[in-house]
């Protein structure tokens, strides 16, 4: 259990400098995402091939998968465009009601009953994004694509951690990035119809380096540890503890491009309400833990 949090928590980390790369990289934001895909899903095969990491199965299972991939995209082209539309601490701030979402998926899609404390915990959370979203009305496109990210995002680790029972995670993770890869791809052409992108198609080297960075380093790396993490912890759990990705992210927008003078009391009122939520899901997670432990302890005596 406790490599399985360090695993998540190393993954968290990772995960909140996408935000500030999203800014850092001058492209938009379907451009970011199929770049970073192409990258992440070409390391992928190098790497786990060479590894001889796949596993081999069925046909069915590919295209599940790869559909959980689709939704992967998707919620990136979301979290991106929140960030091009807001900044990177609304979009991120807004990524936290992903512990709401998962906690009414989870229990429909895998046919479990509804955790009430999961629930009101993520409520709480809306309710911090809220404040924001009534008192910082400039944000409020940008708002509206975060929390549909965050919707998104709550679905595919509930998905995740039912092919990790039977399918490692290079095989899992390296179909879809290829599923979403090559569906981005047929939709690419449309999307930059209606969303064109400003300075062309080709990134120059600054922007490679970014995307190598976004890649390697919050995608193939990330993705392996919050994999790995979901076999031992539950789908919302992990979403929950994925709140710290606004606690790095934010802090790289303050001291990267000085966002901090942009934002109202509200953000901050808001952000606090989302950081007591994590602080209390932490305490009632220690509690579970070591009352399990008193009990298998129990149970050997």
């Amino acid at each position: 259990m406790r490599k399985a949090f360090l695993q998540l928590h190393v993954a968290v980390f990772l995960a909140g400098f996408t935000g500030i790369l999203g800014r850092l990289i001058t492209l938009n934001e379907g451009m970011i995402v199929w770049y970073r895909l192409l990258f992440t899903a070409l390391t992928m095969w190098i790497l786990f091939a060479s590894r001889k990491k796949f596993q081999k199965i069925s046909f069915a299972d590919i295209l599940k998968i790869g559909g959980v991939g689709v939704i992967a995209m998707l919620h990136w082209i979301t979290f991106y465009g929140s960030i091009k539309y807001s900044n990177v601490s609304v979009a991120l701030v807004c990524f936290s009601a992903i512990g709401f979402f998962t906690a009414l998926f989870e229990p429909l899609i895998l046919r479990r009953r509804i955790n009430w404390m999961e629930l009101l915990l993520g409520l709480v959370t809306i309710l911090g994004i809220y404040i924001i979203f009534h008192f910082d009305s400039q944000y409020k496109t940008g708002i509206v694509i975060g929390i549909i990210s965050a919707m998104l995002a709550s679905l595919f680790p509930i998905f995740n951690r039912e092919f990790l029972k039977r399918i490692n995670v290079e095989t899992m993770l390296t179909w879809q990035q290829t599923g979403g890869f090559i569906v981005l791809s047929v939709l690419l052409p449309f999307y930059l119809q209606r969303f064109p992108n400003e300075n062309g198609f080709v990134p120059g080297w600054e922007n490679i380096g970014w995307l190598l960075v976004l890649a390697w380093g919050c995608s193939v790396i990330a993705f392996q540890f919050s994999a790995n993490a979901l076999k031992r912890l539950s789908a919302f759990t992990v979403n929950l503890s994925y709140n710290l990705e606004p606690i790095y992210g934010i802090l790289l927008a303050f001291a990267v491009k000085h966002e901090n003078k942009f934002l109202s009391k509200w953000f901050y009122v808001g952000f606090a309400i989302i950081l007591a939520v994590l602080i209390i899901h932490i305490i009632l997670l220690v509690k579970q833990e070591s009352k399990l432990k008193e009990h298998a302890d129990s149970g050997i005596s």
